[in-house]
């Protein structure tokens, strides 16, 4: 395997480059002396390679940053749903090459491996050579890649990276989803080259995750849904586990749809809630400003508990951002201390799409935890 001077110069480069043998020297302490010669093998193996710099203008011999292989090979990255596999397969930056949604209509553990088997054989044949396969769920996740709960499949105790390992021929790691996505946020994301920041996901649920440090917090408890329960308005609605006010009653699609559903006596959906708000429907403005002011609170508490003034938003509820941006903010400057830095909100827009790359961001990371490994890469 790789030491720990290599597995740096590895990251650095892949998450950085092309970059200069200078501010890689910086970065890791390195002399030049040494920063040759741990880029030696990977030189020689094809990984990286040296590129023009085309902007330095500088008088003397040339400068080479260095740069990964652009053909290194793809990854593919998956995140599961209760009904639909989001599929994309990525370049060594995560970057999107080919995105497929498949409707899983067998949540049967043997079914579902058996599903995605199939789609990663035919974009394995259609995109070679792929390196590695990144799978992503709500729910929590052991080291080992076993699904020990996931409520949303109704899993207990899957051992879903061996047997989807075994069905394909190719290495699989297997994530919960918000982890994978603020890895993906970390490396190749809005949060790529920060020290720290929060990622706070609105969808059907309502996930967090943080990066302290440059490197991102990691739990068990992170599949529990802790995010989804955190009081933000002691007169609020109530969530489907009694809890008032909660992230998941305020924000979440299912919740504020079941606050205009109640409403109106009749059922509708999130991009009708949104609608109605914009279109001056009362009831449904009232759901929105409430869910506004609750996300703000969220950032806010997010920044002020962490100390981390930057937060993402991700995930594919983020309707409400969009016609409620204004509030949002208002409610998030509100609750900080006029002397503590300003909330940085970055947004992701992906919507699924940025929960599938992450779980290629999984797959890419583990690709190079394995570069020590002569058949992990090719070279």
């Amino acid at each position: 395997m790789l030491t720990d001077s290599q597995g740096a110069l590895a990251r650095e480069v892949l998450i950085h480059g092309p970059i200069a043998r200078g501010e890689l020297g910086r970065r890791l302490g390195l002399s030049p002396a040494s920063l040759t010669r741990l880029a030696k093998p990977f030189l020689e193996r094809g990984l990286f390679v040296e590129v023009e710099d085309a902007g330095s203008g500088a008088v003397g011999r040339p400068v080479r940053p260095l740069d990964i292989t652009p053909d290194l090979g793809s990854f593919i990255g998956i995140k599961i749903t209760g009904d639909t596999a989001f599929v994309v397969l990525t370049d060594a930056r995560a970057r999107a090459v080919s995105q497929h949604d498949i409707a899983v209509t067998d949540r049967a553990p043997e079914a579902v491996v058996a599903q995605l088997a199939e789609t990663i054989t035919a974009l394995a044949e259609n995109f070679p050579p792929v390196l590695g396969v990144g799978v992503s769920l709500g729910g929590v996740v052991d080291d080992e890649g076993r699904v020990l709960r996931a409520p949303f499949l109704g899993w207990n105790g899957v051992d879903l990276g061996v047997e989807l390992q075994r069905a394909c021929g190719l290495p699989v790691a297997v994530e919960n989803d918000v982890v994978a996505l603020v890895e993906a946020e970390r490396w190749f994301g809005a949060g790529r080259g920060r020290s720290g920041f929060s990622v706070i996901t609105v969808g059907a649920g309502v996930g967090y995750g943080l990066v302290v440090g440059g490197e991102s917090v990691h739990t068990r408890e992170a599949g529990v849904g802790l995010g989804g329960h955190i009081p933000l308005d002691p007169t609020g609605p109530l969530c489907p586990e009694g809890h008032r006010g909660c992230s998941s009653a305020l924000i979440t699609s299912v919740g504020m749809c079941a606050q205009l559903q109640a409403a109106l006596g009749r059922p509708v959906d999130y991009d009708e809630v949104l609608t109605m708000a914009r279109d001056g429907h009362p009831a449904a403005g009232a759901v929105v400003d409430a869910g506004a002011r609750g996300l703000g609170r969220l950032i806010a508490l997010a920044a002020n508990l962490t100390m981390q003034p930057t937060v993402v938003l991700a995930g594919e509820g983020l309707g409400l951002w969009e016609i409620a941006e204004d509030a949002v903010r208002d409610a998030a400057a509100a609750d900080r201390d006029p002397l503590a830095n300003p909330v940085e909100i970055l947004v992701d827009r992906a919507g699924f799409g940025a929960w599938a790359r992450g779980a290629a961001a999984v797959a890419i990371q583990a690709a190079v935890a394995r570069l020590g490994d002569e058949a992990a890469l090719p070279g």
